[in-house]
């Protein structure tokens, strides 16, 4: 795993003088080959031992030890192995792009993986799997993967409430019991409907998960369980396409914990999908 992988993944349990280090290394990544831990230090107006505590935290030696690695991570991306791909004789390959969206999209599904730890993910399954009713929304593009997980969980036997109209779900939301879920999916959580709905809920004594990027965002203050996405690139173009990876990975994690924790799930699973096949083939 990169340094840079790293301290992304890290960075939330950090203190606010280890999140300042990690924000200016993420950001200047390029130039982190020409400082010095004193210079990094003097650049922050903090002490050089803070420098090295950091290092030290991220499982590295020393300074030294994390420059190299950003600096390998750094000089994959120039190379076309985690960045823009390289061109020969005026042309993109095929391959190269393909391998550098393979490698870019594992760097973001590793990077989220280890920010949702398995106690995290297993709490989001047990609570969806100890509700009576789940309740999904989505804005815009962020429906797309909550009506796919409200599919998957019907297919489970779970019952479940899709919307993507949140003036719709707010009188859905009224028909809310104690224990009942709202999972919300908002990449950027800005959206100041959505955290209506979400103080509705918990008013309803409802528990709300929700899924938003990595950062800090105010839909992931209302949260009881936040599930987080990692994935970062400065392609415009291939950003969005880490961030729907990531989140994939991520949804495929929790259903694949709610199957393989209740036998029964899998059976219901297994006769849904029979039943359906003759009716999605007509």
């Amino acid at each position: 795993m990169s340094a840079l992988v790293k301290i992304r993944s890290e960075r939330d349990r950090m203190s606010a003088i280890e999140r300042r280090i990690a924000d200016f290394v993420l950001d200047n990544a390029h130039l982190m080959r020409d400082y010095s831990s004193q210079q990094l230090a003097n650049a922050l107006g903090i002490s050089q031992s803070s420098v090295v505590k950091f290092c030290q935290k991220l499982g590295f030696k020393g300074y030294p030890d994390l420059k190299l690695s950003i600096s390998e991570a750094v000089v994959r991306a120039d190379n076309g192995n985690g960045g823009a791909p390289s061109m020969a004789n005026g042309e993109l390959h095929a391959e190269t792009i393909g391998a550098d969206l393979w490698l870019r999209k594992t760097e973001a599904e590793e990077a989220t993986r280890l920010i949702n730890p398995p106690d995290a993910v297993e709490a989001a399954a047990a609570a969806i799997a100890a509700a009576g009713k789940v309740f999904i929304i989505g804005l815009g593009d962020d429906d797309i993967h909550a009506r796919t997980l409200a599919l998957r969980l019907s297919l489970l036997g779970i019952l479940t409430v899709h919307n993507f109209d949140p003036a719709h779900m707010s009188t859905s939301l009224s028909a809310t019991n104690a224990g009942d879920v709202l999972l919300v999916f908002s990449e950027q959580g800005m959206q100041p409907a959505l955290y209506q709905l979400c103080r509705y809920a918990s008013e309803q004594h409802a528990l709300v998960i929700t899924v938003t990027r990595h950062s800090s965002n105010p839909l992931r203050a209302h949260a009881d369980l936040p599930l987080l996405v990692s994935a970062h690139d400065e392609r415009p173009h291939i950003a969005p396409l880490l961030y729907h990876s990531a989140l994939q990975h991520l949804l495929d994690r929790v259903f694949a914990v709610l199957c393989e924790s209740d036998p029964k799930r899998r059976a219901r699973l297994q006769a849904n999908l029979e039943r359906i096949q003759p009716m999605a083939g007509a």
